[in-house]
C-alpha cells in the first residue's frame, strides 16, 4: 500500500498539470459555440453560427493562407541552412567556431519585440518592402537555431564508418548524404522543420513589425481585429487553427510516429 500511495500521488498530479494546460484549449472551443454576441464561458447555448460569419470575413482566410505559405517557405529554408550549418559545425574545426554558434543561436536571447524593431530598421535601411518574403527572411532568422540545436543533437554520437564504407565502394558525396546521412539524422530533421513551422505560423510580435495593409499573417489579424471587436469569432478561428494542429499531430503519429520525430538518434 504503501508503495502504490507515491505512485497514485504522482498520477494524480500529472492528471492535474494536464487538465490546467488542456483548460484554456476547452474554453476556447467550447466558447466558439454560444449563442451570444460575446465571448462567453461556459456558452449559452449551442450554434455554429460563429463559424458560417467567417464567410462573411474573407480577409481571415486571406491571412491563414498567407501565415501557411510564409511557414512553408520559413520551414524548408531554416531546415536547409541549419542541417547544412550543423554537419559544418559538428564535423569540422576552424577558427571562431564558438563565436559562429553563438551568433546564430543570438535570437533565441533577443526580445521578440527588440528583434522586431531591429527587423523593421534594417528593411527600411535596405528599402525592402513588406511582404511574404520579408516575413519568411526574419522567420528564417529566428528559426535556424531550433533546426541547428535538434539536428546537432542527433549528429553527436552519429557513426561516420558507414559513409566512408559507402565512399570506398563508389558512392559520391551527394549520394551519401541523401542515402546515409540524412535518413540516420531525419528524426532531428523532420523535429526541426516542424518547430520552424510552428514558431513561424504562430509568432506575432515580429511579424506585427513587418506587415503592411495588404501583407498581414494570421496571429496579427486577430490581435488587430480583437481591439475592435470582442465577438465569438476569434474563438472560432481559433478553434479552426486547434482542430488543424490536432489533425496535424494524429497525422504524423500515424507515419512517423511522435516519439520517433522527436527522439534525438
Amino acid at each position: 500500500m504503501r508503495k502504490k500511495l507515491p505512485k497514485l500521488t504522482l498520477n494524480t498530479f500529472c492528471i492535474i498539470v494536464y487538465l490546467f494546460l488542456l483548460a484554456p484549449i476547452v474554453v476556447v472551443l467550447f466558447s466558439s459555440l454560444t449563442k451570444t454576441e460575446y465571448i462567453t464561458f461556459p456558452p449559452k447555448g449551442l450554434t455554429l453560427r460563429w463559424y458560417t460569419e467567417l464567410i462573411n470575413h474573407p480577409e481571415f482566410m486571406q491571412s491563414f493562407i498567407l501565415s501557411i505559405v510564409v511557414a512553408l517557405g520559413t520551414a524548408i529554408f531554416s531546415t536547409v541552412i541549419g542541417t547544412l550549418a550543423s554537419l559544418a559545425i559538428v564535423r569540422n574545426q576552424f577558427k571562431g567556431k564558438e563565436a559562429i554558434v553563438q551568433l546564430v543561436g543570438s535570437p533565441l536571447l533577443i526580445p521578440s519585440v527588440v528583434f522586431g524593431v531591429a527587423l523593421l530598421q534594417y528593411y527600411s535601411w535596405i528599402g525592402l518592402a513588406a511582404s511574404p518574403l520579408a516575413l519568411i527572411i526574419g522567420h528564417i532568422i529566428l528559426t535556424v537555431p531550433f533546426v541547428l540545436r535538434l539536428v546537432v543533437a542527433s549528429l553527436v554520437d552519429f557513426d561516420r564508418s558507414i559513409e566512408r564504407a559507402a565512399m570506398n565502394l563508389g558512392a559520391g558525396s551527394w549520394k551519401v548524404f541523401f542515402h546515409i546521412t540524412l535518413p540516420m539524422i531525419k528524426s532531428g530533421v523532420i523535429a526541426g522543420c516542424i518547430f520552424a513551422f510552428i514558431t513561424s505560423f504562430d509568432d506575432l510580435t515580429v511579424a506585427l513589425f513587418i506587415v503592411s495593409t495588404d501583407v498581414v499573417t494570421l496571429p496579427v489579424r486577430i490581435y488587430t481585429y480583437m481591439q475592435y471587436q470582442y465577438d465569438p469569432i476569434i474563438t472560432s478561428i481559433s478553434s479552426i487553427m486547434i482542430i488543424l494542429t490536432i489533425i496535424l499531430m494524429i497525422v504524423i503519429e500515424k507515419v512517423l510516429g511522435v516519439g520517433k520525430v522527436f527522439a534525438s538518434k
